[in-house]
């Protein structure tokens, strides 16, 4: 971050220590960039804890694991994701729009991870301290 400060840095130009912010992330959502086509996001999951199962119909989605162990599982149906793999350290998932997916937090530590949507998925400035937090924005 430019300043060092978790905020929306959109839509200006940045230039960010990816790796280093999305360790230092302690919520469960922050909005970092968003632009017109583009949001960049970081994430910290809890240990048990998941993104929570979902579907984009219109956004693909980049996410990147920082630290920690995952499991992701997608599908074409909410009741079959017959795509399941663990994630750790250095792995990209990549969620093509229309997919239904879910990433878990498989370790003992927190999961830390950056996600992209293209176009974005949030509101400009989004800041969900917990997943509670998040799911009940979403409604």
């Amino acid at each position: 971050m430019p300043d060092g400060e978790f905020r929306d840095y959109g839509p200006v130009p940045i230039v960010v220590d990816i790796e280093e912010a999305a360790e230092r992330n302690d919520t469960f959502r922050t909005a970092l960039w968003t632009g017109n086509h583009l949001q960049l996001t970081l994430m910290s999951l809890k240990v048990g804890e998941d993104i929570g199962l979902e579907l984009h119909p219109n956004v693909d989605q980049f996410l990147r694991i920082e630290d920690g162990e995952g499991l992701v599982r997608m599908g074409n149906r909410r009741d079959d994701l017959n795509f399941q793999r663990r994630v750790g350290s250095d792995d990209a998932i990549v969620v093509p729009a229309g997919t239904w997916h879910n990433v878990i937090n498989i370790g003992n530590r927190p999961l830390k991870l950056y996600s992209i949507y293209a176009p974005p998925q949030h509101p400009r400035g989004t800041v969900h301290r917990t997943k509670a937090e998040a799911m009940e924005a979403e409604r």
